[in-house]
């Protein structure tokens, strides 16, 4: 063979089955070969596993996938190349013309400009309720035939804890499929409650260095075949080499969370015996409203604070100006811990009854808390505050 031969048919390199790699190998490739057409057809058919195109499978994408199930409690993964695009991606194929979803004021507002914008314009209705109004959400399932109900718990970024004992008992009552975004609670939370379908921006804690875009979507069987046939058909695949960045991070998923969230609850200690903050929300705190629900639910009270400033709009942006170690970004679930002032946080599509609902002020702060060292955090903290 002549180089341009030898270059592009290397020989092939084996691993004995008892000398495997201790870190998973990332199989970067579009494309995989068969020896014979007969079994490419086989594959083709069904009748035998393996791989033929990235975009419908990959060994790496398959590990990951597996992962993420396994610690959400369900069976069945798929990936996608943003959170974003998991969640846009489930609505789509889940919701059809003529359809009725509800969903949140609380919620994210992406979810909502997917619903709002795209949805819409194909047919698909929608209500947008408080995720605290039990009476409303029960009156407009059983009045109006409803697909599905997306929500998040908790909240972001008002933190409120949504009771997912009840929206999954009127749910299932009335026929509606429960889409949870649970990217706050964590992969590892409320996999014991009978949710139909789990987003997750894998960009957050799951990678948790803040350089992979990637989400997921988790269910059961029932759901998974209709789902998969659609992501194949739209074509939104995560890159195996994303995926071999998030299985390495998920490494050390258990020991991030644990240490954001003690991190995050002494921050919302000192925070709210601070004279200069109005209010702290943080569902780890006794004083949270739904503070029993959460550690019912969850276990914890999250990587995320979110308070309320005494001062005006002004004062509030001079203190975020202030902050050293809190990084003015968006995100949250890094190492780093991260802030965002009132200006980036409104949710312009609400109408001012529904940003009540949301909880939004002018002086209301986001805190992504990171895994810093805590006397730093509150030391920033407690420098810009003064």
């Amino acid at each position: 063979m002549k180089i341009n031969t030898i270059t592009n048919h290397p020989p092939a390199v084996t691993v004995a089955a008892d000398n495997p790699p201790l870190v998973a190998p990332i199989y970067q490739s579009v494309k995989f070969a068969f020896d014979s057409i007969v079994e490419a057809e086989r594959h083709s058919a069904g009748e035998r596993e393996g791989y033929a195109y990235s975009r419908i499978e990959n060994p790496t994408l398959q590990l990951l996938q597996q992962t993420l199930a396994t610690l959400q409690g369900r069976t069945h993964c798929l990936l996608a190349p943003s959170g974003v695009a998991a969640v846009s991606l489930t609505l789509q194929s889940l919701c059809k013309q003529g359809d009725h979803l509800l969903m949140f004021a609380e919620g994210y507002g992406p979810t909502r400009m997917m619903v709002k914008r795209v949805l819409s314009r194909f047919g698909v209705k929608h209500t947008v309720l408080s995720i605290d109004d039990h009476a409303s959400i029960e009156a407009v399932l059983s009045t109006t035939p409803t697909r599905l109900m997306v929500f998040e718990s908790p909240t972001n970024p008002i933190l409120k804890v949504a009771d997912l004992e009840f929206l999954c008992r009127v749910a299932q009552q009335y026929g509606c499929l429960t889409v949870l975004d649970n990217t706050m609670a964590g992969l590892h939370a409320h996999g014991h409650y009978p949710i139909d379908v789990f987003v997750h921006s894998l960009t957050k804690y799951a990678n948790g260095h803040g350089d992979v875009l990637a989400g997921a979507v988790i269910t059961n069987e029932s759901l998974f075949k209709q789902l998969r046939a659609d992501f194949i058909a739209m074509g939104a695949m995560l890159d195996p080499h994303a995926a071999f960045l998030i299985q390495r991070g998920l490494k050390t998923y258990g020991l991030r969370y644990e240490r954001a969230c003690q991190n995050a609850l002494a921050l919302a200690q000192f925070l709210e015996r601070h004279p200069a903050v109005r209010m702290v929300r943080y569902p780890g705190l006794a004083s949270h409203p739904q503070h029993q629900l959460a550690l019912q639910q969850s276990g914890n009270g999250g990587g995320v604070v979110t308070f309320e400033f005494k001062g005006t709009a002004e004062a509030v942006r001079a203190c975020v100006d202030k902050l050293k170690l809190f990084r003015l970004a968006s995100s949250l679930g890094s190492t780093e811990s991260l802030v965002l002032p009132p200006s980036m946080l409104q949710a312009r599509d609400l109408t001012s009854e529904q940003r009540l609902w949301a909880g939004m002020t002018d002086t209301t702060v986001r805190l992504s808390v990171g895994i810093e060292d805590i006397d730093d955090l509150i030391a920033d903290l407690a420098q810009a505050l003064g």
